[in-house]
């Protein structure tokens, strides 16, 4: 399962949630703005108050990083 901890106005949230979508990947989003629960999980995943925080099947993914993305999707090449 993907879980991406995000906020309203963060364009890498954007551009992380747009790939996904882009290449039929569910997720499921978390917008930590509103989300107090959510918010203590990303830190205590992450270690970051930044967003996008992203969990692939457990793989910690700090923001928009295409490459490490495709590497824990298993499609690097």
């Amino acid at each position: 399962m993907i879980k991406i901890y995000s906020t309203t106005h963060c364009p890498y949230c954007k551009m992380a949630k747009d790939y996904f979508t882009k290449n039929s990947v569910a997720f499921e989003e978390y917008n930590v703005e509103n989300d107090e629960k959510a918010l203590e999980e990303m830190v205590k995943k992450s270690g970051q108050m930044g967003v996008p925080v992203i969990d692939i099947d457990g793989v910690i993914v700090v923001g928009f990083d295409r490459h490490a993305i495709e590497h824990a999707l298993g499609n690097s090449s």
